[in-house]
Protein backbone atom coordinates (compact mmCIF):
# COMPACT_ATOMS: atom_id res chain seq x y z
CA UNK A 1 0.00 0.00 0.00
CA UNK A 2 1.02 3.52 -0.71
CA UNK A 3 0.28 6.92 1.44
CA UNK A 4 -0.06 10.47 0.17
CA UNK A 5 -0.08 12.94 3.02
CA UNK A 6 -1.78 16.12 1.32
CA UNK A 7 -0.54 19.42 3.04
CA UNK A 8 -1.80 21.69 0.36
CA UNK A 9 -3.52 25.12 0.62
CA UNK A 10 -2.90 28.53 1.30
CA UNK A 11 -3.65 28.46 5.28
CA UNK A 12 -5.73 31.26 4.36
CA UNK A 13 -7.75 30.71 8.02
CA UNK A 14 -4.70 31.29 9.28
CA UNK A 15 -3.06 34.33 8.26
CA UNK A 16 -1.06 36.28 9.31
CA UNK A 17 1.09 33.15 10.58
CA UNK A 18 0.48 30.94 7.13
CA UNK A 19 1.87 34.05 4.78
CA UNK A 20 5.41 32.81 4.69
CA UNK A 21 5.25 28.88 5.67
CA UNK A 22 2.82 26.44 5.30
CA UNK A 23 0.14 25.38 7.40
CA UNK A 24 1.33 21.99 7.76
CA UNK A 25 4.88 23.15 9.11
CA UNK A 26 4.01 25.28 12.19
CA UNK A 27 4.34 23.41 15.33
CA UNK A 28 1.80 21.38 17.19
CA UNK A 29 3.55 21.98 20.57
CA UNK A 30 7.01 20.20 20.40
CA UNK A 31 7.30 19.15 16.53
CA UNK A 32 5.86 20.10 13.01
CA UNK A 33 2.72 19.29 11.96
CA UNK A 34 3.31 17.34 9.30
CA UNK A 35 5.15 14.48 11.63
CA UNK A 36 1.36 13.99 13.01
CA UNK A 37 -0.08 12.35 9.86
CA UNK A 38 3.49 11.02 8.89
CA UNK A 39 3.11 9.22 12.09
CA UNK A 40 -0.06 7.55 11.37
CA UNK A 41 1.19 6.64 8.02
CA UNK A 42 3.35 4.69 9.72
CA UNK A 43 1.95 3.30 12.13
CA UNK A 44 -0.15 1.15 9.05
CA UNK A 45 2.74 -0.12 8.00
CA UNK A 46 3.21 1.94 5.05
CA UNK A 47 6.84 3.18 3.83
CA UNK A 48 5.95 4.42 0.27
CA UNK A 49 4.52 8.14 0.80
CA UNK A 50 4.45 10.94 -1.25
CA UNK A 51 3.44 14.59 0.18
CA UNK A 52 1.67 17.31 -1.85
CA UNK A 53 1.97 20.52 -1.27
CA UNK A 54 2.73 23.91 -3.01
CA UNK A 55 5.77 24.73 -5.09
CA UNK A 56 6.10 27.44 -2.87
CA UNK A 57 6.31 24.75 0.28
CA UNK A 58 7.64 22.23 -1.66
CA UNK A 59 11.47 23.05 -0.58
CA UNK A 60 10.85 23.88 2.90
CA UNK A 61 8.95 19.73 3.37
CA UNK A 62 12.30 18.97 1.60
CA UNK A 63 14.45 20.44 3.98
CA UNK A 64 12.51 18.84 6.98
CA UNK A 65 11.84 15.39 6.23
CA UNK A 66 14.24 14.73 3.37
CA UNK A 67 13.90 11.31 1.31
CA UNK A 68 13.24 9.53 4.37
CA UNK A 69 15.55 6.98 4.49
CA UNK A 70 16.93 8.09 7.45
CA UNK A 71 13.63 6.79 8.97
CA UNK A 72 13.55 3.80 6.84
CA UNK A 73 11.05 4.81 4.55
CA UNK A 74 11.21 6.85 0.99
CA UNK A 75 9.34 10.13 0.53
CA UNK A 76 8.81 11.33 -2.50
CA UNK A 77 7.24 15.10 -3.49
CA UNK A 78 4.53 16.13 -5.98
CA UNK A 79 3.46 19.43 -6.92
CA UNK A 80 -0.60 20.98 -6.35
CA UNK A 81 -0.50 24.04 -8.26
CA UNK A 82 -3.47 25.71 -6.86
CA UNK A 83 -6.15 23.91 -4.14
CA UNK A 84 -8.24 22.39 -6.48
CA UNK A 85 -10.23 19.30 -4.18
CA UNK A 86 -9.07 16.82 -1.90
CA UNK A 87 -9.60 14.00 -4.70
CA UNK A 88 -6.99 15.51 -6.87
CA UNK A 89 -4.26 13.69 -4.70
CA UNK A 90 -5.27 10.78 -6.82
CA UNK A 91 -4.94 12.20 -9.73
CA UNK A 92 -1.55 13.75 -9.04
CA UNK A 93 -0.26 10.51 -6.98
CA UNK A 94 -1.48 8.44 -9.93
CA UNK A 95 2.64 7.59 -11.03
CA UNK A 96 3.31 6.70 -7.03
CA UNK A 97 0.29 4.85 -6.49
CA UNK A 98 0.48 2.29 -9.62
CA UNK A 99 -1.32 -0.47 -9.28
CA UNK A 100 -1.30 -1.12 -5.30
CA UNK A 101 -3.86 0.60 -2.83
CA UNK A 102 -3.39 3.43 -1.19
CA UNK A 103 -3.71 5.85 1.89
CA UNK A 104 -4.45 9.46 2.02
CA UNK A 105 -4.29 11.65 5.00
CA UNK A 106 -4.61 14.77 5.17
CA UNK A 107 -2.08 17.10 7.17
CA UNK A 108 -3.53 19.34 9.46
CA UNK A 109 -4.85 16.14 11.03
CA UNK A 110 -4.44 14.71 14.17
CA UNK A 111 -5.42 11.12 15.61
CA UNK A 112 -4.64 9.85 19.23
CA UNK A 113 -5.68 6.87 20.67
CA UNK A 114 -5.18 3.77 22.68
CA UNK A 115 -4.79 0.84 20.27
CA UNK A 116 -4.59 2.98 17.44
CA UNK A 117 -1.93 0.91 15.51
CA UNK A 118 -3.68 -2.18 16.30
CA UNK A 119 -7.14 -0.78 14.95
CA UNK A 120 -5.15 0.27 11.56
CA UNK A 121 -3.33 -3.43 11.74
CA UNK A 122 -6.96 -5.03 12.14
CA UNK A 123 -8.76 -3.14 9.18
CA UNK A 124 -6.11 -1.62 6.76
CA UNK A 125 -4.69 -4.90 5.38
CA UNK A 126 -8.70 -5.60 4.40
CA UNK A 127 -9.06 -2.75 2.43
CA UNK A 128 -11.43 -4.15 0.03
CA UNK A 129 -13.09 -0.41 -1.70
CA UNK A 130 -13.17 2.33 0.80
CA UNK A 131 -12.02 2.50 4.45
CA UNK A 132 -13.19 5.60 6.22
CA UNK A 133 -13.24 6.58 9.88
CA UNK A 134 -15.98 7.86 11.66
CA UNK A 135 -15.39 10.47 14.82
CA UNK A 136 -18.49 11.32 17.28
CA UNK A 137 -18.88 14.83 17.15
CA UNK A 138 -21.63 17.35 18.80
CA UNK A 139 -22.59 19.35 15.76
CA UNK A 140 -22.32 16.85 13.07
CA UNK A 141 -24.40 19.15 10.54
CA UNK A 142 -21.13 20.93 9.82
CA UNK A 143 -18.81 17.65 8.45
CA UNK A 144 -19.48 15.08 6.16
CA UNK A 145 -21.70 12.37 8.03
CA UNK A 146 -21.13 8.56 7.54
CA UNK A 147 -24.39 5.88 8.54
CA UNK A 148 -23.09 2.30 9.46
CA UNK A 149 -24.93 -0.87 9.52
CA UNK A 150 -23.96 -3.34 12.31
CA UNK A 151 -21.05 -4.80 9.94
CA UNK A 152 -19.24 -1.49 9.65
CA UNK A 153 -20.96 -1.22 5.75
CA UNK A 154 -21.35 2.31 5.06
CA UNK A 155 -25.32 2.73 3.99
CA UNK A 156 -25.77 6.45 3.95
CA UNK A 157 -23.18 9.64 3.46
CA UNK A 158 -24.39 13.47 4.00
CA UNK A 159 -22.45 16.35 3.08
CA UNK A 160 -23.26 19.07 6.26
CA UNK A 161 -26.77 18.02 6.94
CA UNK A 162 -29.63 19.72 8.21
CA UNK A 163 -31.08 16.59 9.70
CA UNK A 164 -27.96 14.54 10.47
CA UNK A 165 -28.75 10.42 10.79
CA UNK A 166 -25.94 10.31 12.33
CA UNK A 167 -23.22 12.25 14.81
CA UNK A 168 -20.20 10.39 12.90
CA UNK A 169 -17.82 13.07 10.96
CA UNK A 170 -16.03 11.77 8.21
CA UNK A 171 -12.12 12.30 9.33
CA UNK A 172 -8.82 13.08 7.11
CA UNK A 173 -7.60 9.41 7.38
CA UNK A 174 -8.94 7.51 3.86
CA UNK A 175 -7.59 4.35 2.49
CA UNK A 176 -9.15 3.21 -1.06
CA UNK A 177 -8.07 -0.04 -3.25
CA UNK A 178 -7.01 1.10 -6.40
CA UNK A 179 -10.14 1.55 -8.32
CA UNK A 180 -9.28 4.97 -6.47
CA UNK A 181 -7.00 6.39 -9.84
CA UNK A 182 -9.86 5.70 -12.61
CA UNK A 183 -12.75 7.00 -10.26
CA UNK A 184 -10.36 10.43 -9.23
CA UNK A 185 -10.07 10.70 -13.17
CA UNK A 186 -13.71 10.91 -13.84
CA UNK A 187 -15.07 13.09 -11.31
CA UNK A 188 -15.72 16.19 -12.32
CA UNK A 189 -15.58 19.78 -10.25
CA UNK A 190 -18.55 20.83 -7.99
CA UNK A 191 -19.73 23.87 -7.89
CA UNK A 192 -16.88 25.07 -5.94
CA UNK A 193 -14.95 24.19 -8.21
CA UNK A 194 -13.30 21.50 -6.15
CA UNK A 195 -12.90 17.72 -7.11
CA UNK A 196 -14.59 16.45 -3.81
CA UNK A 197 -13.83 13.49 -1.51
CA UNK A 198 -17.06 13.40 -0.88
CA UNK A 199 -18.29 12.54 -4.48
CA UNK A 200 -14.90 9.93 -4.40
CA UNK A 201 -17.20 8.00 -0.99
CA UNK A 202 -20.81 8.48 -2.59
CA UNK A 203 -18.94 5.87 -6.07
CA UNK A 204 -17.94 3.64 -3.60
CA UNK A 205 -20.82 3.77 -1.62
CA UNK A 206 -23.55 2.83 -4.98
CA UNK A 207 -21.08 -0.05 -5.40
CA UNK A 208 -21.63 -1.25 -1.38
CA UNK A 209 -17.94 -0.80 -0.80
CA UNK A 210 -17.40 1.42 1.69
CA UNK A 211 -17.12 0.99 5.02
CA UNK A 212 -16.75 2.70 8.49
CA UNK A 213 -14.63 2.20 11.31
CA UNK A 214 -15.61 3.83 14.61
CA UNK A 215 -13.40 6.16 16.25
CA UNK A 216 -14.97 5.83 19.88
CA UNK A 217 -14.48 6.71 23.71
CA UNK A 218 -10.63 7.52 24.06
CA UNK A 219 -9.75 8.27 20.51
CA UNK A 220 -9.46 12.14 19.56
CA UNK A 221 -9.25 13.42 16.02
CA UNK A 222 -8.15 17.31 15.90
CA UNK A 223 -8.53 19.53 13.09
CA UNK A 224 -5.93 22.31 13.04
CA UNK A 225 -6.99 24.94 10.40
CA UNK A 226 -7.79 27.79 12.22
CA UNK A 227 -5.72 29.55 15.18
CA UNK A 228 -8.34 28.46 18.06
CA UNK A 229 -7.91 25.14 17.37
CA UNK A 230 -4.09 25.11 16.67
CA UNK A 231 -3.98 26.23 20.36
CA UNK A 232 -6.26 23.81 21.76
CA UNK A 233 -4.13 20.70 20.05
CA UNK A 234 -0.96 22.44 21.05
CA UNK A 235 -2.10 22.59 24.40
CA UNK A 236 -3.41 18.85 23.93
CA UNK A 237 -0.24 17.00 23.17
CA UNK A 238 1.54 19.23 25.57
CA UNK A 239 -0.83 18.15 28.90
CA UNK A 240 -0.38 14.30 27.35
CA UNK A 241 3.13 14.26 27.11
CA UNK A 242 3.65 16.25 30.76
CA UNK A 243 1.51 13.73 32.21
CA UNK A 244 2.34 10.57 30.73
CA UNK A 245 6.12 11.16 29.85
CA UNK A 246 5.59 10.12 25.78
CA UNK A 247 6.10 11.93 22.68
CA UNK A 248 3.27 12.13 20.83
CA UNK A 249 3.84 11.31 16.89
CA UNK A 250 7.61 10.90 17.37
CA UNK A 251 8.42 9.42 14.19
CA UNK A 252 11.90 8.23 15.23
CA UNK A 253 10.47 6.46 17.83
CA UNK A 254 7.77 4.91 15.24
CA UNK A 255 10.22 3.99 12.89
CA UNK A 256 12.14 2.36 15.38
CA UNK A 257 9.22 0.22 17.17
CA UNK A 258 7.75 -0.90 13.38
CA UNK A 259 11.55 -2.05 12.71
CA UNK A 260 12.19 0.07 10.13
CA UNK A 261 15.74 1.38 11.44
CA UNK A 262 17.67 0.07 14.44
CA UNK A 263 18.30 1.19 17.76
CA UNK A 264 22.01 2.54 16.89
CA UNK A 265 20.07 4.38 13.99
CA UNK A 266 17.84 5.87 16.03
CA UNK A 267 19.86 7.05 18.35
CA UNK A 268 22.17 8.65 15.82
CA UNK A 269 18.77 10.89 14.71
CA UNK A 270 18.38 11.90 18.31
CA UNK A 271 21.97 13.19 18.52
CA UNK A 272 21.25 15.20 15.49
CA UNK A 273 18.69 16.98 17.18
CA UNK A 274 21.39 18.63 19.90
CA UNK A 275 19.94 19.32 23.21
CA UNK A 276 16.35 19.59 22.68
CA UNK A 277 14.18 17.81 24.92
CA UNK A 278 12.82 15.86 21.38
CA UNK A 279 16.09 14.66 20.90
CA UNK A 280 17.17 13.52 24.52
CA UNK A 281 13.71 11.61 24.14
CA UNK A 282 14.75 9.94 21.05
CA UNK A 283 17.78 9.14 22.37
CA UNK A 284 16.12 7.14 25.89
CA UNK A 285 13.27 5.34 23.41
CA UNK A 286 16.78 4.02 21.35
CA UNK A 287 18.75 3.12 24.85
CA UNK A 288 15.78 1.42 26.38
CA UNK A 289 15.03 -0.72 23.25
CA UNK A 290 19.11 -1.70 22.42
CA UNK A 291 19.22 -5.33 22.69
CA UNK A 292 15.45 -5.89 22.55
CA UNK A 293 13.55 -8.11 20.08
CA UNK A 294 11.33 -7.32 17.16
CA UNK A 295 8.38 -8.04 19.12
CA UNK A 296 9.40 -6.55 22.63
CA UNK A 297 10.14 -3.19 20.43
CA UNK A 298 6.78 -3.20 18.79
CA UNK A 299 4.90 -3.50 22.27
CA UNK A 300 3.84 -0.23 22.14
CA UNK A 301 4.25 2.67 19.43
CA UNK A 302 5.12 6.29 19.85
CA UNK A 303 1.35 7.84 18.54
CA UNK A 304 0.10 6.01 21.30
CA UNK A 305 2.41 5.07 24.19
CA UNK A 306 6.18 5.69 25.01
CA UNK A 307 8.80 5.04 27.68
CA UNK A 308 8.85 7.22 30.80
CA UNK A 309 11.35 10.15 30.21
CA UNK A 310 14.26 10.59 32.81
CA UNK A 311 15.51 7.01 31.86
CA UNK A 312 18.70 8.37 32.75
CA UNK A 313 21.86 8.79 30.01
CA UNK A 314 21.67 7.49 26.98
CA UNK A 315 24.63 6.15 25.85
CA UNK A 316 26.53 3.07 23.83
CA UNK A 317 24.27 3.34 20.80
CA UNK A 318 26.82 5.90 19.00
CA UNK A 319 28.54 2.57 16.98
Amino acid sequence: MKGIILAGGNGTRLHPITLGVSKQLLPVYDKPMIYYPLSVLMLAGIRDILVISSPRDLPQYRAVLGDGSSLGISLSYAEQLAPRGLAEAFTIGAGHIGDESVALILGDNIFHGPGFSLLLQEHVPHTDGALLFGYPVRDPERYGVGEADDRGRLVSLEEKPARPRSNRAITGLYFYDNDIVSIARELRPSPRGELEITDVNRHYLARGKAHLVDLGRGFTWLDTGTHDSLLEAGTYIQALERRQGLRIACVEEVALRKGFISPQECYRLGERLGYSGYGRYVMDVAESLRGAGPEERGGSIGAEHGPRRGIGAAVGLKA
